[in-house]
Parts: structure tokens; sequence; C-alpha cells
């Protein structure tokens, strides 16, 4: 799942758990309440279900308010405690996320080459 995220918008976790059947209008205003932001202001704002397996992106794109969801088959979404408070992330820890792989610490593939 590829979301054309602007340059200049951030990433925002809601953390602990969110109830999942919340919609557009449930999320914009845990964005607002609870994490004190302009849910309007084009910035990405990801919520983890309780089971850990569902995530939800609240995004407005300048015409409208976008949602976007996500399940893992297997597996759980990595997700900070709620003692972390507000948790900001770069796009590609969101890549990382949405692909179930540990944003917080991923590893390279590659190794520098030996001069030779």
């Amino acid at each position: 799942m590829t979301i054309p995220i602007p340059s200049g918008a951030r990433v925002w976790l809601a953390t602990g758990r969110t109830d999942m059947r919340k919609g557009f209008d449930g999320l914009a205003l845990l964005v607002q309440e609870t994490l004190k932001r302009d849910p309007h202001g084009g910035h990405l704002f990801v919520f983890r279900g309780r089971r850990g397996n569902l995530i939800k992106v609240l995004w407005h794109d300048g015409q409208g308010m976008c949602l976007f969801s996500k399940r893992l088959e297997h597996g759980r979404f990595i997700w900070p405690s709620p003692a972390d408070g507000t948790v900001a992330i770069t796009p590609a820890q969101l890549g990382y996320l949405l692909e179930g792989i540990d944003w917080r610490l991923p590893q390279r593939t590659w190794r520098p080459e030996a001069a030779g």
C-alpha cells in the first residue's frame, strides 16, 4: 500500500489503542482532542486497533478527507506504548510500518565495499 505523501507532511502515530469502528469524523475528533493537531492540515494520522493487526490512516489531501486501512493477515503492527505520547515518524518509517516491518530499527541490506 502506497500513500502519496506530499513533501512537508508529517506522519503522527496515535499511541495506544483506538476503537477501529471509528470513521472519518470519530478519528478527526481524536486528532483534535487527543493529539491536539488539525486533522485538515495535510498531515497523516495513524491509528492502531486493540488486536494490533489493523491500522487506519487519516489524511486531508486538500480536497477532502481520506481514510486508508490495512489489516495484516499474519503478525502485528509494531506500535509505541501510550507512555511515549505523540510520536512522529518519517514517511519512510510509515512505509516500513505498512509492510509489517519494525520501523524503529530497520536493517540496511547493504554493506560498504572495501577499497581494493
